[in-house]
C-alpha cells in the first residue's frame, strides 16, 4: 500500500488477529514482575515458593522448602532456580497446564485467603525462561502413594497459549511426595533490600511455621527453621457477597445458575442472604420480579432492579473464616526470632470489608537495638548500664529513618513501596504524637521495623506484579487504626523508657555522692567508722526501695 493507493476497510479487517494472553504478557512482561534482570530472579523464586506454601498448607503438611540458585558456567547473567517442597505433589494429567498455560489455576474464582490468586505466575517464569535462555522448566512431581515421580520438561507455545511437552518419564525420586520445578533464565544476583536474601528472611517472619533452606550463588547457606509447629487455620471458600458484585456480574450470574427460580438464587449463590433477607431483596425490586421468577428469563432492566435492591437491603457482613491472619502470637514469634530489638508489639486489627470483600490488617512493630536503650533493671533493683552502652557503642540508625516491611497474604511486597497504599498509610500516621520524630510525608524516624500484613480473599493489587496494595478508602482506614493502635503501645513504652533514665540519672548522682554523704554524718553525729559504713549501705537500700516496690 502507498499514499497514492491507502488500504481500504476490507485491507484492514484483513489484518484482524486474535492475541493470545501469553502474546501479550511476552511483549509486557514488566506487568508481570520481569522488568529487570534482578526481579525477574525474584519473581521466580517467589512464583514457586508462594505456590508451594499454598499446596502444603491446602494439605495439612508443615512445609519445608529448598531453594537454590546457581549461576551456569562460562556465563556471567544466566542462572538455574530450583525450588523444592515436601508438598502433596501434582496429578500428572495437570503437570502441563500448571506448569505450561497463562491463567489456569484454582484459586482465581475461588473467594478463601491464598497467596496466587491469577493462575499465572509460575507458567510466567517458565515463559520468561524460554524467552531468555530458549530451555524449558524441568519439572518433578510425586504424590504420595506414588511408586515413581513424573518428570516433564514444558514450555509455553505462546501464540496458543497451550503447554508443549518435550519429554515425559516417570523416574525414581527419593521424596515420597512433592514438588521441584526448575528453570534456566537470563538474570542478575544482588543483595539488599530487593534480594532473594530479603523476600526469604520476611517470608520466615511471617510464616513462623515454614522451614526454608536457600543455597545462593555465592555458596551462602541461609537457614530459616520453623518457630511455630502448627499450621494457621484452613481459610474456608465463601460464596460472593452482595455488597462485593457489580451489574454486569450478576447478569453473568443469573444466566449461569442451575437454580431454577430467584428465591433459592439469593440464598445459595450469595454470602449472608438467607430466606428473610432474600424476601427483603425480590419486595424492594418490585414487580414484575417476585420468588418464582426464572432467573435466566430476568432481563437487564429487572437485573438492575434486582441489583439496586441488593444495595439498599440491609445484609450483614462477609463472613471471615475465609481469612487465616498471621495471628499476634505467631507474628510477635516470628519477629523475636528474624529481628533482635528491645520492645515488641502486635495488633490484629478485627476483619472489615472493601467492595464486598473482607480482609483483615495486621500491625506489628520492633523497636530498639539489640540490648535495649542502654538500661536494664537487675532483680536487687539496681539499674545498670547494658554492656553496649558501657562500652560506649555508638549507633547511627537513630538518625535513620524507621524500616517498612508490607505483606499480602503472607507474602513479601519488596518492590514499588511508594504505590502502595501501605507505605501511604505509615508516612500519613502522626508519629510526632507517639515520642518519634518525622518529616512531613514520610515515615518515622527511628531504630524501628514496622510490618503491616494484609489478609484478603481478593487483595487489590495495583498490577499484575503484585507489588503493591491499592488505596481503597476502607484499607486506608484499617490501616491507620491498627497504626495507632502499635503507636500508642510504643508511646507509654518510651515514656517508662524515659522516665527510667531520669532515675537512672538522679540515682547515680547521689550515689556518687554517698562517701561524702556518710562522711558528713560521721562529723556531725560522731559515729565509728564501722557505723558509717552502715548508714551509707542503709542510704544505698533506701535509694532503690522504690523500683524494688514496683
Amino acid at each position: 500500500m502507498t499514499a497514492d493507493n491507502p488500504p481500504t476497510a476490507f485491507d484492514l479487517a484483513s489484518r484482524q488477529r486474535d492475541i493470545s494472553v501469553a502474546e501479550f504478557f511476552l511483549k509486557n512482561r514488566h506487568l508481570l514482575g520481569f522488568d529487570s534482570g534482578a526481579k525477574a530472579l525474584l519473581t521466580t523464586v517467589k512464583e514457586a515458593v508462594d505456590n508451594a506454601l499454598d499446596a502444603c498448607e491446602e494439605a495439612g503438611i508443615l512445609p519445608e522448602i529448598r531453594i537454590e540458585v546457581k549461576p551456569v558456567p562460562d556465563s556471567d547473567d544466566v542462572f538455574v532456580v530450583i525450588v523444592e517442597d515436601n508438598g502433596p505433589g501434582i496429578v500428572e494429567s495437570q503437570l502441563s497446564r500448571i506448569f505450561g498455560k497463562l491463567l489456569y489455576g484454582s484459586k482465581f474464582h475461588k473467594l478463601a485467603q491464598s497467596r496466587g490468586q491469577q493462575g499465572m505466575g509460575i507458567a510466567a517464569a517458565g515463559m520468561y525462561a524460554q524467552l531468555t535462555t530458549g530451555k524449558p522448566l524441568h519439572v518433578l512431581s510425586r504424590v504420595a502413594g506414588q511408586p515413581r515421580a513424573t518428570e516433564l520438561y514444558v514450555s509455553i507455545d505462546t501464540a496458543k497459549n497451550r503447554p508443549e511437552m518435550h519429554k515425559k518419564q516417570q523416574v525414581k525420586w527419593n521424596r515420597p511426595h512433592g514438588t521441584q520445578v526448575e528453570a534456566q533464565l537470563q538474570g542478575h544476583y544482588q543483595k539488599g533490600p530487593h534480594s532473594i536474601d530479603m523476600y526469604i528472611n520476611q517470608t520466615a517472619i511471617a510464616n513462623p511455621h515454614v522451614t526454608l533452606r536457600f543455597d545462593n550463588p555465592h555458596g551462602e547457606k541461609l537457614r530459616f527453621i520453623r518457630s511455630v509447629s502448627e499450621l494457621p487455620p484452613q481459610p474456608v471458600t465463601i460464596k460472593p457477597h452482595p455488597r462485593g458484585i457489580e451489574l454486569g456480574m450478576l447478569i453473568q450470574m443469573l444466566n449461569h445458575t442451575h437454580c431454577r427460580t430467584l428465591l433459592p438464587f439469593l440464598e445459595r449463590e450469595f454470602s449472608r442472604v438467607g430466606r428473610k433477607t432474600a424476601r427483603a431483596i425480590i419486595a424492594q425490586a418490585g414487580n414484575p420480579l417476585s420468588a418464582r421468577s426464572y432467573p435466566r428469563h430476568i432481563a437487564r432492566a429487572q437485573a438492575q432492579a434486582l441489583y439496586r435492591a441488593m444495595q439498599a437491603v440491609p445484609i450483614s457482613a462477609p463472613r471471615t473464616d475465609c481469612l487465616a491472619p498471621i495471628g499476634e502470637t505467631q507474628l510477635e514469634a516470628g519477629l523475636r526470632k528474624e529481628l533482635k530489638a528491645e520492645f515488641y508489639t502486635v495488633v490484629t486489627r478485627p476483619a472489615a470489608v472493601y467492595r464486598g470483600n473482607p480482609f483483615q490488617v495486621e500491625v506489628a512493630i520492633a523497636y530498639g537495638r539489640p540490648g535495649g536503650v542502654g538500661l536494664e533493671v537487675a532483680a536487687d533493683g539496681h539499674i545498670h548500664k547494658t554492656a553496649r552502652q558501657r562500652h560506649g557503642a555508638k549507633d547511627d540508625a537513630t538518625e535513620a529513618s524507621a524500616r517498612l516491611l508490607r505483606f499480602a497474604n503472607r507474602v513479601p511486597l519488596l518492590y514499588e513501596p511508594g504505590a502502595c497504599a501501605i507505605t501511604k498509610a505509615v508516612m500519613q500516621t502522626n508519629w510526632r504524637a507517639y515520642g518519634l520524630r518525622q518529616s512531613k510525608g514520610a515515615l518515622p524516624i527511628a531504630p524501628m521495623v514496622v510490618m503491616v500484613h494484609i489478609a484478603s480473599v481478593w487483595v487489590p493489587f495495583t498490577s499484575e506484579a503484585k507489588e503493591a496494595v491499592a488505596g481503597y478508602p476502607e484499607i486506608l482506614k484499617e490501616l491507620k487504626l491498627g497504626l495507632q493502635a502499635c503507636g500508642r503501645r510504643l508511646a507509654s513504652h518510651l515514656r517508662n523508657t524515659r522516665h527510667l533514665q531520669q532515675e537512672y540519672d538522679k540515682r547515680t548522682y547521689i550515689e556518687k555522692h554517698l562517701p561524702q554523704i556518710g562522711s558528713a554524718l560521721q562529723d556531725i553525729l560522731l559515729l565509728s567508722d564501722s557505723d558509717k559504713d552502715k548508714a551509707i549501705v542503709n542510704l544505698d537500700e533506701t535509694l532503690h526501695r522504690r523500683r524494688k516496690i514496683r
